[in-house]
């Protein structure tokens, strides 16, 4: 029987999910290195069902560290998924309900990006195709490295399972890189797009078409590593459409218990900073109804802002606020 659809109010506009969700369990087999609208579905889901399903790491290696893919990888993807009632101008509301790992190694390279640094210092770790494996501690809860180095002998990293890739198709006609970002999303390496987080992308193709992949263990901001430590993770995830928002989202917006995130990526991270901060701004105004003058006191005060990729094409920054903040505002 064809699930019914209801109504409620959202942030924006009116958000579908499906009277009878379903919990779906899927397994992959093909896998995407690219944000595209003429790969034929993986799966056609109704909004408000649980999708339970996994990821390969960056390099094609699944759960048993067996190479599943063919050739180089790049950030291969999961999906994508058809979302059923999603269209050009719905804005899409993925919220992971769960994400762990399913082996415990991952790897991660030895090199400095050139963007990190002047190249005097980049040349000497220039180490972009042997990476180092990093073994996982769920008891503790850390990372560390497997072969133990003179001065990182008792080193360790706290765990932070995240996906660095979410993102919709592209516009018709475009196919953006699994190593690029866009306003539907992409390699964003954000790493608070962790269990419980939602990730609002704008929709520009009949279905949305939905690719998550690129799991992490860890991350520090700005990925100078050109890697993070890459790993396979199985995962859910729930989608809501919501219809025709009043004002279209132009880049990704993310949420989580603490924060309200915006995401801006440009090739400069001075255009980044305006497009995160430009999204901020709109939020405030769409959901508080502030004036120009009272945004700029709550963001002037109270913004933050973190440098989560510079390896890409496009560089990224998100501008965040705490909640607890935006709790003291008095809304209409």
């Amino acid at each position: 029987m064809k699930n019914i659809l209801f109504a409620s109010v959202c942030f924006w506009a009116i958000t579908v999910k499906a009277q009878s969700p379903k919990k779906i369990n899927f397994t992959p087999t093909n896998y995407y290195s690219f944000f595209a609208a003429d790969t034929k579905p993986a799966l056609k889901i109704e909004a408000g069902d649980t999708i339970v399903t996994s990821s390969i790491d960056c390099e094609g290696y699944d759960k048993k560290n067996k190479k599943v893919t063919v050739g180089p990888a790049v950030n291969p993807l999961t999906g994508p998924f058809y979302i059923n009632g999603a269209e050009e101008g719905d804005v899409l509301k993925i919220t992971f309900t769960d994400i762990k790992f399913s082996r415990n190694t991952a790897i991660c390279l030895p090199y400095f990006h050139p963007r990190s640094m002047e190249k005097s210092i980049t040349r000497l770790a220039q180490n972009d195709s042997i990476p180092l494996v990093w073994d996982l501690n769920f008891k503790k809860n850390t990372a560390s490295l497997h072969n133990k180095t003179e001065h990182l002998k008792n080193f360790e990293v706290a765990l932070n399972p995240f996906f660095g890739c979410v993102g919709l198709a592209a516009p018709r006609g475009e196919k953006l890189s699994t190593a690029d970002s866009g306003p539907s999303g992409g390699n964003m390496d954000f790493s608070r797009v962790r269990k419980n987080a939602s990730v609002f992308l704008p929709v520009y193709n009949k279905g949305g078409l939905l690719y998550i992949g690129d799991g992490h263990a860890a991350q520090a901001d700005g990925e100078i590593n050109l890697s993070a430590l890459e790993t396979s993770l199985d995962y859910s995830f729930v989608v809501e459409i919501i219809k025709k928002p009043k004002k279209q989202i132009s880049y990704p917006r993310v949420e989580d218990a603490e924060y309200i995130m915006t995401v801006g990526m440009d090739a400069t991270l001075d255009n980044s900073l305006k497009i995160a901060t430009k999204g901020m701004l709109e939020w405030l105004q769409e959901d508080y109804k502030l004036t120009i003058e009272e945004a700029t006191q709550v963001m002037g005060s109270s913004i933050e802002y973190k440098i989560t990729e510079i390896v890409d094409p496009k560089v990224e920054i998100v501008a965040m606020i705490k909640k607890k903040i935006l709790r003291q505002i008095q809304k209409k």
